[in-house]
């Protein structure tokens, strides 16, 4: 493993050069890796470990929308896709990539084809951690590893189609063959990891959970809402108040922190941006640290868990997801957004040749 200096605390990794390809092939040459779902993580982590040179087959239900993608995608039925029940029959690794939601319906008919020997997989704490309210607890006998891409499954497909890769956690929970480990970082490496740092069940979770409701997708929204509703109310087009609120932190800035990091982009924007920066940054630190605290308390209690479980097993949850959805979707700020996006010009047409 790489020794990595990050901020002064050193931690140790695993990179391709120590772990390749090749080895991870050796690792998992006897195994018949059953991805058990094709919505979100599935057919990114499928179709690169096939790419990859690896024995995959895939479990999905028959007549899903999601079943003709795999077929889409050129799985087979009946040779490399499957029932759900078949493909764990038939797998070694059964890989369980089904929601959260799902894991919790499947468990005892997964449970049943977990005999000694097998292993099972995932790319999520939830189901283990909060077994108390999923029931899901594995046998003994079978080993249990994740891998977690730090990314949604398109970004995981995407990175590794252009060469490059996404940065996973790996953990085990249950080692009963002695190669847990070397197994879950053998599935990160054959899923397209760029590297990978070890974490536990627990920790993936409390991070993942926070991090979703927190910066990545519910605060990054809450404040964009809010700087675009200040914006309008005090006068600012709909166009001006999205690209100043939106599109330069997506088309610009956030692609410079990417690259070089948050010092380099401030010592590479105006003086007067700088300043304001630094001047107001800590004052929205400070005034969000309490809410951050509150949501981390609230997935470490299992609050946040429970809730999930509970809205997923309302019969009309589906119904008012999308309700929900379509709340942002007309708001005016992401119809503003749809129309910026189409003024990019690499969306407008070329001009036809006379």
């Amino acid at each position: 493993m790489a020794r990595i200096n990050f901020g002064g605390t050193v931690e140790e990794v695993v990179t391709r050069e120590e772990f390749p390809l090749s080895k991870a092939r050796e690792v998992m040459a006897n195994e018949v890796l059953a991805i058990l779902g094709y919505g979100v993580q599935g057919p990114a982590q499928a179709l690169n470990m096939r790419d990859n040179g690896f024995n995959v087959i895939i479990g999905q239900r028959k007549g899903s929308a999601t079943w003709d993608k795999a077929i889409e995608d050129g799985w087979v039925e009946g040779e490399t896709l499957f029932e759900l029940e078949e493909a764990c029959k038939q797998g070694t690794i059964l890989m369980n990539l089904l929601s959260d939601a799902g894991q919790i319906a499947t468990w005892p008919m997964i449970k049943s084809h977990l005999t000694p020997g097998k292993s099972l997989y995932f790319s999520h704490g939830f189901g283990i951690t909060y077994h108390d309210q999923t029931g899901i607890v594995p046998p003994a006998g079978v080993d249990v590893f994740l891998a977690a891409p730090k990314g949604s499954g398109t970004s995981v497909r995407r990175n590794f189609l252009e060469g490059a890769g996404i940065n996973s956690s790996f953990a085990v929970y249950q080692d009963a063959s002695g190669k847990a480990r070397e197994k879950a970082i053998a599935t990160g490496i054959a899923v397209g990891s760029g590297f990978l740092f070890e974490t536990t069940f627990q920790k993936e979770v409390y991070s993942d959970l926070t991090g979703e409701r927190g910066v990545l997708m519910g605060a990054l929204a809450g404040i964009m809402e809010a700087q675009y509703d200040l914006l309008r109310d005090k006068g600012h087009s709909p166009s001006e108040a999205f690209n100043e609120t939106v599109e330069e932190l997506t088309q610009s800035l956030i692609r410079l922190v990417a690259e070089n990091g948050m010092d380099w982009m401030y010592a590479n924007c105006s003086t007067t941006a700088q300043r304001g920066a630094l001047d107001w940054k800590d004052r929205f630190r400070d005034a969000t640290k309490p809410v951050f605290k509150d949501l981390y308390e609230s997935v470490e209690t299992g609050n946040e868990a429970r809730i999930t479980i509970e809205a997923n097993a309302r019969p009309d949850y589906r119904q008012g997801l999308e309700k929900e959805l379509a709340v942002i979707h007309n708001s005016e700020m992401w119809q503003a957004g749809a129309a910026v996006r189409a003024l990019r010009p690499e969306n407008q047409k070329s001009e036809a040749v006379k």
